[in-house]
């Protein structure tokens, strides 16, 4: 069955028609929410404070584009991607939590994106004080009262969990992943505006430099999609059995281990964990006290040195890799089932040596996976440097983002029409 034949069944079909409604509906409706703004911005130094602010820029993909204005839902789904960050970092130190979110099935892992709720509203009033602080610093937000600006951040806190209950539905009734849908959402709306100002500062001189910039969109396109599609599987071998007058297993598979394991996760935790010292940087600026000062200018010049921005992020790229991959994949797990369905890996004994050989492959391929996600993290900074065209250290992720998620979009679409096949 070709494209074309997939997209008319999408809209024939009852079941996939009305799930591919709600997902655009969903967001349409978060892309009229990031136009409504909240209230006292000065529009005119809002934009002169938005150009060429890399921070900003970052912050803008987790809004889905609601930073751009300052919409109710500037926020977006920032504060709940950080408290599930935490989520998955508690499950290390805090065995109950690994047992819920491992062992206990579909339930304990509705009590665990429950406890990620829960914790991101505090997240939530925090970041939006810290960036409502920040703006009005810079001018952006007008001398508010504090009853206005209480009520400014009951707002942007309510939008935020307005979009991860809108991200939620469209993960539960829609198609695709309701988060990364959103921040895909945000990342294409701004490629309007993004292709008019190249066009406004066209130079015939920049030709070649353009076409370079896009043949090397092009193959980190293709290289995205070679990564994501690739696996290293191992082979697997069902034991003979006699039940009655019939003979079962005997048949040999394998388990599709996916190189990039993590996907588009390592990126986004990257991104978070980055806003932090910025964010306090810009935070710390506005306070009337030197020393905190001084610790502001120092956090600044850190981050702002763009060698040292770019080795940590790709280094914190690499690490999440692992950890993720670690968390959301056992070993351990995966061998006792393979023993108990009477299933071995041909030349490796069952149990902890099946679990032990698991966790050697994953590790090494996992190697790549992570080497690439944080090369491609970086890779515009490094065109930067060589080419000296100021781009965006977000270029790169967002393309990641995008590539991702419209690969996870199309296996989920095919996945929907496999089921309505059988």
């Amino acid at each position: 069955m070709n494209f074309f034949s997939k997209l008319k069944l999408m809209f024939l079909d009852p079941s996939l028609r009305r799930k591919t409604i709600f997902t655009l509906s969903a967001l349409a409706i978060f892309r009229l929410l990031a136009a409504i703004p909240i209230p006292g911005i000065d529009p005119l130094k809002l934009q002169e404070f938005l150009t060429n602010n890399d921070f900003l820029g970052i912050l803008n993909i987790f809004s889905g584009g609601g930073l751009s204005n300052l919409s109710i839902i500037m926020l977006g789904v920032g504060p709940y991607i950080t408290s599930s960050i935490i989520m998955q970092l508690l499950t290390i130190m805090v065995p109950s939590l690994k047992a819920l979110y491992h062992e206990e099935g579909e339930i304990g892992r509705r009590k665990f994106t429950q406890y990620s709720r829960l914790i991101t509203i505090p997240l939530a009033l925090i970041q939006g004080f810290g960036l409502m602080v920040l703006l009005s610093n810079q001018g952006v937000i007008d001398n508010l009262s504090v009853f206005d600006k209480g009520l400014n951040l009951v707002v942007i806190t309510a939008g935020s969990m307005l979009v991860m209950w809108i991200g939620e539905l469209i993960s539960e009734f829609g198609i695709g992943n309701g988060v990364s849908l959103l921040i895909f959402a945000g990342i294409v709306a701004s490629i309007p505006s993004n292709i008019s100002q190249l066009l406004f500062t066209f130079d015939k001189s920049q030709i070649p430099l353009y076409l370079a910039f896009l043949v090397v969109a092009v193959l980190i396109v293709a290289a995205v999609v070679y990564i994501t599609e690739a696996e290293r599987p191992i082979p697997v071998t069902y034991a003979k059995r006699i039940r009655g007058a019939k003979m079962y297993g005997g048949v040999s598979t394998y388990i599709p281990l996916r190189v990039n394991q993590a996907g588009v996760i390592p990126i986004i935790f990257a991104l978070s964990i980055l806003l932090f010292p910025q964010m306090i940087a810009n935070f710390l600026a506005g306070v009337n006290n030197v020393v905190l000062q001084k610790i502001g200018a120092f956090l600044s010049g850190f981050i702002q040195t763009q060698w040292l921005y770019g080795i940590f992020y790709f280094l914190l790229v690499f690490v999440f890799t692992y950890f993720y991959t670690a968390v959301t994949f056992d070993p351990q797990s995966l061998s006792t089932n393979l023993q108990k369905n009477g299933a071995f890996i041909p030349g490796i004994r069952p149990g902890q040596s099946t679990a032990e050989h698991i966790s050697k492959i994953l590790t090494r391929i996992t190697l790549v996976g992570g080497l690439f996600l944080g090369t491609i993290a970086i890779l515009p900074l490094i065109m930067q440097s060589i080419t000296g065209v100021n781009t965006l250290a977000i270029g790169g992720t967002a393309l990641l983002i995008v590539v991702s998620v419209v690969i996870d979009l199309v296996k989920k679409v095919e996945a929907q029409i496999s089921m309505r096949e059988y």
